[in-house]
């Protein structure tokens, strides 16, 4: 059986049953760039040369980096049923749902995090965090702190807090490393708080660099490694031997929930954007090329005459986005950025999220057989204008809905077509005449009344209307429904 879960709370996220035996088919090759000869190993990584080497102790990193790793609890408030019957439909209809009201429960989670800087700004995983109406960590030497979520950032399941009263207190910051300069084989040590027994470190290599498959994240470009991680580790560090921050440990791979040598970590070089953010006030700003890719299959290889299988293949281009300016088109391969070479749109996405704004990156570009680097400037995409946007309030049945128009970035993001038309739901507030009307957060309205809404105009306009029924059209999870609803 293979399982993959979270190393927060230890929520199991899906099994496949194989005969008892491990299987990761899901798991991809790692990077060519990251793809290692071991018979070329640098000179400065070497194996243990006398029985005195052997001897060596890890105490000296540990006692650097312990400090700057927190232990992290997270309470949050759950609906409980007050009867087992609560969820039974005949019940509720006989009853009319009186007889089973829910209520509130207390819940607490725990897993880890690391000190990203001396004011108190703490690096963890989304998903410790997530829905949580207190946090608080505690230091190495048992100081607890309430902190603040200032980031949650779902596209990359990492979380910054903040230290809500640092008081004169300075806190022991960890030093980031460029998780770029990794080799498989490499030796790194995990720290966190596994079925929080407390600060445990554990030791073990690099097994493979730049996995993809691992979790439904945007960016998946994970580190691996056999070092012993559990339930309660997600957020810890994953050191190198310097003790600089090489990744954050975030998932594993396991047939009981426990840790089966399978570890997963977030690179430092991504973590490092998000820990910034969270540092700057909580704004993350990413890079947008504005093109959709796939993988480069055998078969896609051949037919370019490529030698082997790799790159980002340009399927779909965004009219007047960064790649099209750039000279892109569909059909183009992206084999490098920056001389690194890129093995799946995975690691394109994760290296260019990993550029600042701004700046210029070189992209090699294949087509008709021959390769051509190609100057690209990092820019984010195109701001909502004030145009696009609306809050709607007032006597209508749409009140408490925010909403934006579609356009080419918005769509490649709800990974939808560039040319896709329509006004897209961003929030709902809680009892308000849209939340009772059944609308949700991503609902796209398509039509009211049999006019097409194309523009945020059409959409503020029509909602005014005083009308005895409406006709809707949305696009909810891939599905277009259809109701009609009194005015």
């Amino acid at each position: 059986m293979r399982v993959q879960a979270w190393i927060g709370a230890g929520l199991v996220l899906g099994a496949l049953a194989l005969g008892g035996t491990m299987a990761l088919a899901p798991l991809q090759q790692a990077s060519m760039a990251q793809s290692q000869d071991l018979t070329e190993a640098p000179a400065t990584r070497q194996v243990p040369q006398s029985e005195g080497q052997l001897k060596l102790s890890f105490a000296p990193v540990v006692a650097t980096v312990a400090p700057s790793v927190v232990n992290v609890y997270a309470t949050r408030i759950e609906q409980q049923a007050t009867s087992p019957f609560a969820s039974d439909p005949f019940f509720q209809r006989f009853f009319g749902g009186r007889q089973f009201q829910s209520r509130p429960r207390e819940s607490r989670s725990l897993g880890s995090g690391v000190i990203v800087d001396a004011s108190g700004v703490v690096l963890t995983n989304r998903h410790v965090i997530e829905g949580a109406t207190d946090v608080r960590i505690a230091l190495s030497d048992g100081r607890e702190f309430a902190v603040d979520i200032v980031v949650e950032d779902g596209q990359t399941d990492l979380a910054v807090l903040r230290v809500r009263d640092p008081a004169s207190v300075t806190f022991p910051a960890i030093t980031f490393a460029d998780s770029d300069g990794l080799l498989v084989g490499d030796l790194v040590l995990a720290i966190g708080n596994p079925f929080g027994v407390g600060q445990t470190v554990t030791s073990g290599i690099v097994s493979a660099l730049a996995r993809t498959g691992v979790e439904s994240s945007d960016y998946e470009f994970f580190i691996q490694t056999d070092a012993a991680i559990n339930p309660g580790n997600s957020g810890g560090a994953l050191v190198d031997l310097d003790g600089k921050l090489v990744g954050i440990n975030t998932a594993i791979y396991s047939q009981t929930g426990g840790s089966v040598g399978i570890g997963f970590a977030i690179p430092a070089n991504m973590a490092r954007l998000v820990a910034d953010a969270g540092v700057a006030g909580g704004e993350i700003v990413r890079p947008w090329f504005g093109a959709k890719m796939q993988t480069v299959t055998a078969d896609i290889a051949k037919s370019l005459g490529m030698p082997a299988p790799h790159g980002a293949l340009i399927t779909e281009v965004a009219p007047g986005g960064p790649a099209e300016r750039a000279g892109f088109a569909s059909g183009d391969v992206i084999v490098s950025v920056d001389g690194i070479t890129v093995d799946d749109p995975s690691a394109f996405n994760f290296r260019l999220a990993t550029k600042p704004i701004g700046t210029q990156t070189q992209l090699e570009r294949l087509r008709g057989g021959n390769t051509q680097a190609i100057a690209f400037t990092v820019e984010t995409a195109p701001a909502a204008g004030p145009d696009k946007i609306a809050d709607i309030s007032g006597n209508t049945r749409f009140a408490g809905t925010s909403v934006r128009q579609l356009d080419p970035a918005l769509a490649e993001a709800k990974d939808l077509p560039y040319d896709a038309k329509g006004v897209l739901i961003t929030a709902v507030e809680p009892g308000s005449p849209a939340d009772q009307m059944g609308l949700r957060v991503d609902d796209i309205v398509l039509s009211l009344n049999d006019i097409s809404m194309d523009t945020v105009q059409a959409f503020t306009s029509a909602v005014a209307q005083r009308v005895r029924t409406w006709q809707i059209i949305l696009q909810r999870d891939g599905r277009v429904l259809r109701s009609i609803v009194s005015g």
